[in-house]
């Protein structure tokens, strides 16, 4: 076996160890310490200290151990490697729907992220998480799929209403499904100066997602192409998606038309 492989297993199939690894990383410890923080027998912890202490992990300073240097490195990096197996986790489910095919799309534009689903018997997270995202911001801005049922319609325009700074550009299908709601209602508010509807004719990937930034979230919506049914939503603070997020959403303003020049879909 590869020693590295071996190195790997070593850490990753017994609990205990990562537990001593994980406690050491947050400061010295006691033997005794050690043994609350991860539940391991006195032999047990004896055989760990044993072995960090032959790969130089960690050291002994009285009554403490230590990781070394070394030992934080390994420390660090299985960490790093731990919360990138938790994310790719939460999102595989979900990758077939997110736009990984546009330019500058990637895995490292998520931290924080939530993703809502359907659970049993209540299919309704996603759009209420959507809605408090939109019920929750003074401003929003956005393109693509989104916002397509009355359980989040209703509360959106309401939030409009109230003074909601929004600008969406709406692929002109989506518009039409808007109108086929509450013509009157939206077509009195898309007059108002906090609500900016814009047309694009061609946006990627409108038949599954929709892109909203917030104050402090942006979120993607995952549609069903065949139902048109919100699958998923996610969700994140990350300022790195943010700028990805606006880059694409100021070039397709630049490219997008205002709605008095397409009159004909009213």
């Amino acid at each position: 076996m590869d020693a590295t492989r071996e190195d790997i297993e070593f850490l990753i199939r017994s609990n205990h160890r990562v537990g001593v690894l994980d406690a050491l990383t947050s400061d010295r410890c006691t033997r005794h310490d050690l043994r609350t923080a991860t539940g391991a027998s006195s032999p047990t912890l004896g055989r760990i200290l044993t072995d960090f202490q032959d790969r130089h992990w960690l050291e002994r300073d009285g009554k403490f151990y230590r990781l070394t240097d070394l030992g934080e490195f390994v420390a660090t990096r299985f960490d790093a490697f731990r919360d990138a197996m938790t994310h790719q986790r939460r999102l595989r489910e979900i990758w077939p729907w997110l736009p990984h095919e546009a330019d500058g799309f990637s895995i490292e534009l998520f931290t924080d992220v939530v993703v809502s689903q359907p659970g049993p018997g209540y299919p309704y997270q996603p759009l209420e998480r959507l809605t408090e995202c939109f019920t929750t911001t003074e401003s929003m801005t956005g393109f693509g799929m989104a916002l397509l049922k009355s359980g989040n319609l209703e509360p959106f325009f309401d939030h409009v209403r109230n003074g909601l700074e929004c600008e969406y550009i709406y692929p002109p299908a989506v518009f039409e499904e808007l109108l086929s709601w509450d013509e009157e209602t939206v077509v009195e508010l898309a007059t108002r100066a906090n609500y900016t509807v814009l047309l694009h004719d061609d946006l990627p990937l409108d038949d599954r997602c929709g892109i909203c930034l917030f104050d402090d979230r942006v979120s993607i919506c995952c549609y069903d192409p065949e139902t048109g049914a919100l699958h998923r939503l996610v969700d994140t603070g990350s300022d790195e998606m943010r700028a990805w997020a606006t880059s694409h959403y100021e070039r397709f303003r630049d490219e997008a038309r205002p709605l008095e020049d397409a009159i004909d879909l009213l």
